[in-house]
C-alpha cells in the first residue's frame, strides 16, 4: 500500500525504493545539523577575541579550498571503491572533525588557529564525500527515478536550510550566546552524521546498481576529462553552470550589498533575504522532483530565467519588493542546478560517473571564488545594483556561448536539434562494453566512437 502511494505521486515516486528511503531519512537529519553548524561556526569565530569578518572569511575559504583542489582526484577514488563504504568513511571523517571542534569549544580552550586547521580537515572529508554522494544516487534509484531523487535531495537540503539556522540561533541564545553555546550546537551536528552512516549500513546491497569498481591505473583523471570533452551536451551544461556560478551565484555579496548600501537595512533584514531565497529554492526542488524528463529548453530557459531574474532584482526600487522577489531567484537557481545535475548523471557512463560528477562540482563550486572578487569590485565601484545587473547579463551571455559551443561540437545548429529527443527531452547515451572500450582507446582530441554511431538504447521518459 505504501509503495503504491509513492508510485502514484510524481513528487515522491523515488521513495518506492527502500534504499533511497533510508538515504533520504538520514540526509534530512544530517543536512539540518550541517546548517546548524554553519551558523554556530560563524558565531564561534566572531566570538573569539580580536576576530572580525576577516577571520570569518578565512575560515570559510579554508573549508572550501580542499573541495576545489581535491574534487577531481576524489572522483577517481569514487570510481575505484564501493561508494556506500566510501560515504561511510567520509561521513565519519566529517563527524570526527566536528566533534573535535565541539569539544574544544565547550571546554573553552578553542583558538582561531585551531578552527582554521579543523576547517581544512573538514574540507578534505567534504571533497571526497561530494563526488561519491552525487554519483551514488543513480546507483540507488536508476535512470527512471533519478530526476525525482535529485529533486528530493535538493528539497531536503533547502528545508534544512530554513530549519537549521533557526534552530541554531534559538539554541545559541538559550545557552548564553557565547563560545560554549556554539560548541553545543556543533556537537549536535557531529552526532547527526551518525544517521547517515547507520542508514547506509542498513541498505540492501542486492538492490544497488553498482558498476564494477575500476582498478588503479595511470591517467584515470585525464580519462574522465577526455570523456567529458567528447560529450557535447555535457560541455554545454558545464559552460552554462560556470557562468552562472561565477557571475550570478554570489548571493552572500549581492544580497548584503543591496540590504545595507541600497536599502539601508541591518543584519536582521539581510537574514530575511536568505530565508526568502531558500523558500524559492525549496519550491523549485519540489517541482523538479515531479519531472520525469529533462528537456533542453528547460535547461536553457532556467539559465536565461536566472540571469533575467538577477537583472530585474537589481532594478527593484524598495527592500520589500526585493525581498518578495528573492524566491524567484532561488527558484530559478535550483531549477538550473537540479536539471544540470540530473542530466550530467543520466548522460554519463556509470564506470566514469564519479569523475564526471567531480568535474561538474569543481566547475560549479570553483567559479564562485573566481567571480566573487569581480562582483565585489563592481559593487564597490559601480554600485550594488550593478553587481546584480552585470552578473545576470554575464549569465545570459554564458548561455549563448554554451549554445554556440554545442552547435560547433555537433557540427551546426541543425545538429543541436538532433541532440533533443522525443518531446524535447535530452536522450542519454547508454554505451555497451565494446563501445566504451573503443572510446577509451581514442587518442586525445578525438571523440570516442568517432565514425561509429553510438547506441541510443534508452530515453529519459516515464517512471518505473
Amino acid at each position: 500500500m505504501t509503495k503504491d502511494r509513492y508510485l502514484t505521486s510524481p513528487t515522491f515516486r523515488a521513495l518506492h525504493n527502500p534504499n533511497y528511503r533510508l538515504y533520504l531519512a538520514g540526509s534530512v537529519v544530517s543536512n539540518t545539523g550541517t546548517w546548524m553548524q554553519r551558523v554556530a561556526q560563524d558565531w564561534l569565530v566572531l566570538q573569539l577575541p580580536g576576530n572580525s569578518g576577516t577571520e570569518l572569511g578565512i575560515t570559510t575559504g579554508l573549508q572550501f579550498l580542499p573541495v576545489l583542489l581535491l574534487s577531481p582526484y576524489a572522483g577517481v577514488v569514487a570510481d575505484r571503491f564501493p561508494k556506500r563504504r566510501l560515504l561511510q568513511v567520509t561521513q565519519a571523517t566529517m563527524a570526527l572533525t566536528s566533534l573535535v571542534l565541539a569539544v574544544i569549544a565547550v571546554l573553552g580552550i578553542v583558538s582561531t588557529w585551531q578552527v582554521y586547521v579543523i576547517a581544512v580537515l573538514f574540507g578534505v572529508g567534504a571533497a571526497f564525500d561530494g563526488p561519491a554522494r552525487q554519483s551514488f544516487v543513480s546507483e540507488m534509484v536508476g535512470q527512471d527515478d533519478l530526476t525525482n531523487a535529485v529533486g528530493l535531495n535538493s528539497a531536503s537540503f533547502n528545508a534544512a536550510r530554513i530549519l537549521g539556522p533557526a534552530l541554531a540561533g534559538l539554541m545559541i541564545g538559550a545557552l548564553g550566546g557565547g563560545v560554549v553555546a556554539a560548541g553545543w550546537v556543533i556537537l549536535l551536528n557531529a552526532a547527526s552524521y551518525g544517521a547517515v552512516i547507520a542508514q547506509l549500513q542498513r541498505m540492501d546491497t542486492s538492490l544497488l546498481r553498482t558498476p564494477e569498481p575500476r582498478d588503479r591505473a595511470p591517467g584515470a583523471l585525464l580519462e574522465g576529462v577526455r570523456y567529458v570533452r567528447s560529450q557535447p551536451k555535457m560541455v554545454m551544461i558545464l559552460v552554462m553552470v560556470f557562468f552562472a556560478g561565477t557571475f550570478g551565484m554570489n548571493f552572500q555579496i549581492t544580497s548584503a550589498l543591496m540590504a545595507t548600501e541600497v536599502f539601508g537595512k541591518g543584519a536582521g533584514e539581510f537574514g530575511i533575504l536568505g530565508s526568502a531565497m531558500a523558500v524559492g529554492s525549496l519550491t523549485g526542488a519540489l517541482m523538479a522532483a515531479r519531472r520525469v524528463r529533462i528537456r533542453l529548453r528547460l535547461l536553457v530557459g532556467a539559465a536565461v530565467g536566472f540571469g533575467a531574474a538577477e537583472i530585474v532584482a537589481g532594478l527593484l526600487p524598495t527592500y520589500l519588493a526585493f525581498a518578495l522577489f528573492c524566491p524567484v531567484i532561488g527558484f530559478c537557481t535550483l531549477t538550473l542546478l537540479n536539471s544540470a545535475n540530473a542530466t550530467i548523471q543520466l548522460e554519463s557512463d556509470p564506470a566514469l560517473r564519479g569523475r564526471v560528477m567531480a568535474l561538474y562540482m569543481t566547475i560549479v563550486m570553483g567559479g564562485t571564488p573566481l567571480g566573487s572578487p569581480v562582483i565585489g569590485w563592481i559593487g564597490q565601484h559601480l554600485g550594488a545594483r550593478w553587481s546584480l545587473v552585470i552578473g545576470g547579463a554575464l549569465t545570459i551571455a554564458g548561455v549563448l556561448l554554451a549554445l554556440a559551443v554545442l552547435a560547433r561540437l555537433r557540427g551546426g545548429a541543425r545538429s543541436v536539434l538532433h541532440a533533443v529527443g522525443p518531446a524535447g527531452s535530452l536522450v542519454p547515451r547508454v554505451w555497451d562494453d565494446q563501445t566504451v572500450a573503443r572510446a577509451r582507446r581514442q587518442p586525445e582530441g578525438q571523440a570516442p566512437g568517432s565514425g561509429t554511431q553510438l547506441p541510443l538504447s534508452e530515453t529519459v521518459s516515464g517512471s518505473r
